[in-house]
């Protein structure tokens, strides 16, 4: 009972984190301070990583979201060895790490052998021209390709982007 529990605490919240443990209890059958324990361990354990909002992108001004497929090339064995290309490396990593409009970005296998997929939120698409101009010419030395599919925020959203898709999915 206490995984079944588990997982529907954390369907539960994924639905709305910001409901009381004791409205939670009461729809999962158990008691307030199984729920608030049961919290806890999912905090723990890690399952759950962060409590955040889902915004309307819209209102905050972001018409335009890109899905960025790169392949970034990693400097040879014997470049690794120069410092300055290392350093360069580096820092590429930690611009796209630390540069806001990046909102997502993961090392993954596909579409034409791109290896990596970055996901960036932009004002428009004089901001999006901008900011891939910048990051291509800035980055060339490790930038072999991009290719790159843009949504306009207030174009036709089939599904809207949400979490509380993830307990319908079959599992084993």
């Amino acid at each position: 009972m206490a995984k079944q529990t588990l997982i529907k605490l954390l369907y539960e919240l994924l639905k709305n984190s910001k409901r009381s443990d004791r409205d939670i209890a009461k729809v999962i059958g158990v008691s307030q301070p199984t729920i608030t324990r049961t919290r806890k361990k999912l905090e723990k354990t890690g399952y759950i990583k962060e409590y955040t909002v889902i915004p309307d992108v819209i209102r905050l001004g972001l018409e335009i979201v890109a899905f960025t497929f790169l392949n970034l090339v990693k400097p040879p064995l014997k470049a690794e060895k120069n410092p300055s290309t290392a350093k360069d490396y580096d820092n590429l990593q930690k611009w796209l790490e630390t540069t806001p409009n990046v909102i997502f970005l993961a090392v993954g296998h596909g579409l034409n052998g791109k290896n990596s997929l970055m996901i960036s939120a932009h004002k428009d698409f004089t901001e999006y021209s901008e900011f891939i101009s910048d990051f291509r010419s800035r980055w060339a030395t490790f930038l072999m390709e991009t290719d790159t599919f843009l949504i306009s925020t207030k174009g036709r959203i089939l599904k809207p982007f949400s979490f509380t898709y993830i307990e319908n999915i079959k599992r084993n």
